[in-house]
């Protein structure tokens, strides 16, 4: 256990290691390691330890084990799949909804979240003293801040009961911390969002800034918190000025991509209905000595069907993957007829059935796989590397359609304006050549289920509209106990971290 949170302390208070976020502004290459104590005494040092902060949100566990491929699997559109029932433990654990303290995902998710926190942390206390331009100094902190919010909005949404720093912690005191109320959390998060708001830029140069914060992304981050929170009237007005006018340019430069399939085009990155992206490239030589090494995205070969063979020369050129994240039956039931469809879902069922081509039936499998990250041939690494670890696709972790649908359901639920909730709805709809429907809470919900497919919101979606438990019945979710995660089992250790109720502790 001692080993497990030194390992991640370090990365705050002991060792500066600064990686890459791969093809945007972040193309700082691991060189070692800097004693953290002498670091910070001049503007580039400062730079580069904003880009280790950065670094943390595109972390990929040596596990494989991401926030997008765990959030899908515990969802009700995904199987885990992959190999086996113990292929990747943690995906499946949580996917069938036996995980408990020692066995799930939690321990990659609370490890990368505060390893973000404490990155961002160290940076906060060493800005001031730093001798920069002051302007620049004050980006830095507001980047660093939106960051810190960012790591701690997915903290206090998975366990609920964390730990709340915002200095950092010496290792004389790390065993002494104690959990915060949520709702403490929660207020620093809205703090630090608020005051980045000030700092940052509406708008950042793609060439040579691509992937850094904006007042775009603290709004539209900020509007999450508060829905989240059922802030219906806060979120809303966040959401408001993100989105602007339905269907036009906004204030910030977003504009919904006038052909849904565009958003998966590999080198068609931070595009106008971008709002927050994870940046991944093809450059960084991953090899299976450090999976965690990498910066090329690992959810392209996870999701890949697997023992793949292309036999008509019409058929798609997927690499041979992993089969991880199968559809179940019952979306290919809801999105089979949509416009969306084939640029959502691959249907190797009907492919192998018109015998264009074979592959291997994984783990659970249903014949129906993620089309939005399947790799492809066309896009396998040309430099080093191992081919598995080093595809370039970029992740969008918030994009306008998304945030369209948030503040409609933010009007919806909050009693606000009905008829522009309409037209929010109407424009996500009218993009892929479907006529209106009455905007309602299910009819919201359904169109997040088909246009966010894959992409690691359905499962938070049923969690914060209270739909989980019954979406989820068949796979074993208990309501009033899985809508969290449990503490890591290793955190509990001579620490004074209470495990959750809901897990057998008294937190």
């Amino acid at each position: 256990m001692k080993t497990h949170k030194i390992n991640i302390l370090a990365s705050a208070l002991a060792l500066l290691t600064l990686g890459s976020c791969s093809d945007s502004f972040l193309e700082i290459k691991p060189k070692g390691t800097n004693l953290e104590a002498n670091y910070y005494q001049n503007q580039q040092e400062a730079y580069n330890g904003l880009v280790a902060v950065y670094d943390v949100v595109g972390w990929q566990s040596n596990g494989f084990v991401t926030k997008q491929n765990a959030l899908n699997a515990a969802s009700d559109d995904h199987y885990a799949g992959g190999g086996g029932p113990t292929d990747i433990t943690a995906l499946q654990v949580w996917s069938n909804y036996t995980l408990d303290p020692s066995t799930g995902p939690q321990g990659d998710l609370w490890s990368k979240g505060f390893s973000g926190v404490f990155r961002a942390n160290v940076l906060l206390q060493k800005l001031p003293e730093v001798p920069m331009d002051e302007g620049l100094k004050a980006r830095y902190a507001a980047e660093t801040k939106f960051l810190r919010a960012y790591f701690y909005f997915d903290l206090v949404r998975f366990f609920e009961n964390i730990p709340l720093l915002t200095e950092p912690v010496s290792t004389s005191e790390m065993y002494d911390i104690l959990q915060a109320d949520p709702a403490e959390v929660f207020q620093q998060i809205e703090t630090d969002l608020k005051e980045s708001i000030d700092g940052l830029p509406a708008t950042v140069d793609l060439a040579t800034e691509a992937g850094r914060a904006t007042v775009g992304m603290a709004k539209a981050l900020l509007g999450k918190v508060y829905l989240h929170q059922e802030k219906f009237t806060q979120a809303a007005q966040e959401f408001a000025d993100v989105n602007g006018t339905p269907g036009e340019t906004s204030q910030y430069g977003y504009k919904l991509l006038d052909n849904f399939g565009d958003l998966w085009v590999i080198d068609n990155k931070f595009n106008s209905e971008s709002i927050f992206e994870i940046s991944f490239t093809s450059q960084s030589n991953g090899d299976w000595g450090c999976v965690s090494c990498t910066e090329g995205n690992v959810l392209n070969i996870m999701v890949g069907p697997r023992g793949y063979n292309a036999i008509s020369e019409d058929a798609p050129d997927y690499v041979s993957g992993w089969s991880f994240l199968p559809f179940t039956e019952d979306f290919f039931e809801a999105i089979h007829g949509d416009p969306r469809y084939r640029y959502t879902l691959a249907n190797l069922d009907s492919l192998e059935k018109a015998g264009a081509v074979t592959y291997e039936k994984g783990f659970m499998n249903t014949g129906y796989f993620l089309e939005k990250y399947a790799g492809r041939q066309s896009e396998r690494s040309t430099g080093g590397g191992v081919m598995e670890l080093n595809f370039r696709q970029n992740i969008y972790e918030i994009r306008l359609a998304d945030t369209y649908l948030m503040e409609a359901e933010s009007l919806i639920r909050g009693g606000g304006d009905q008829g522009r909730a309409q037209q929010l709805l109407d424009a996500v709809r009218a993009r892929v050549g479907l006529d209106p429907v009455p905007v309602n809470l299910e009819n919201i919900m359904e169109e997040r289920r088909l246009e966010l497919a894959g992409e690691g919101h359905r499962w938070f979606d049923l969690v914060r509209t209270g739909l989980a438990a019954q979406a989820l019945a068949d796979r074993g979710f208990v309501a009033g106990k899985h809508e969290i995660l449990p503490i890591p089992l290793l955190e509990l250790d001579n620490t004074l971290i209470e495990q959750n109720q809901e897990y057998g502790g008294t937190k």
